[in-house]
C-alpha cells in the first residue's frame, strides 16, 4: 500500500487535553503529512464542520475522531447531525471514547458510526490504537474525495 498523495485532514473532537496531546504525538510520530485539527466540544465540532464563525475556511475533514462525552453538546448529538447532513454524512466517523457501555456501542452504530473504539488508559496502547486508526483509514481504506 502506498502513501496517500495528499495529506488527510483529521478532525479530533476531544475535550481532554491529555488525550489531545497523546493523539497529536501519535500523529506526529507516525504520519507527518496528515493534518490533525482539534475542537473541544460538540458545538465547536458542528461549527467547524459547517465552516461557521471562526471556522469559516477551515479544511473539510476526511476523517472525524469523536469522543462521546463532550461539554455543551455530546458526541451522540454530533454524530446524529453529521450523519443526517447530506454534505457531511460521507465523512467517516470513528467514535474514540472511554465508555465501554454496550448501549453506547449500539447507539453509536445505530447513528451510523464507522467504528467504535474504547480508549486504552495507558499511553503506549493509546498511541498504538491511534496509529491503527490512521493506518486503516489513511492507507488501507479509500476515503471519499481521496
Amino acid at each position: 500500500m502506498s502513501e496517500p498523495l495528499v495529506p488527510v485532514e483529521v478532525l479530533l473532537v476531544e475535550d481532554d487535553p491529555g488525550d489531545v496531546l497523546m493523539t497529536r504525538e501519535a500523529f506526529e510520530d507516525h504520519k507527518l503529512r496528515n493534518h490533525l485539527n482539534v475542537v473541544s466540544d460538540g458545538v465547536e465540532a458542528l461549527a467547524y464542520l459547517r465552516g461557521e464563525g471562526e471556522y469559516a475556511g477551515s479544511p473539510r475533514p476526511d476523517l472525524i475522531l469523536l469522543d462521546l462525552n463532550l461539554p455543551r453538546r455530546d458526541g451522540r448529538e454530533v454524530l446524529r447531525e453529521v450523519k443526517a447532513d447530506e454534505r457531511l454524512r460521507r465523512i467517516p466517523v470513528v467514535v474514540l471514547t472511554t465508555s465501554e457501555a454496550e448501549e453506547d456501542v449500539l447507539r453509536s452504530y445505530d447513528l451510523h458510526a464507522n467504528a467504535y473504539i474504547t480508549k486504552p488508559v495507558d499511553f503506549e496502547r493509546f498511541v498504538a490504537v491511534v496509529r491503527h486508526i490512521d493506518d486503516f483509514f489513511v492507507t488501507v481504506a479509500r476515503l471519499p474525495g481521496q
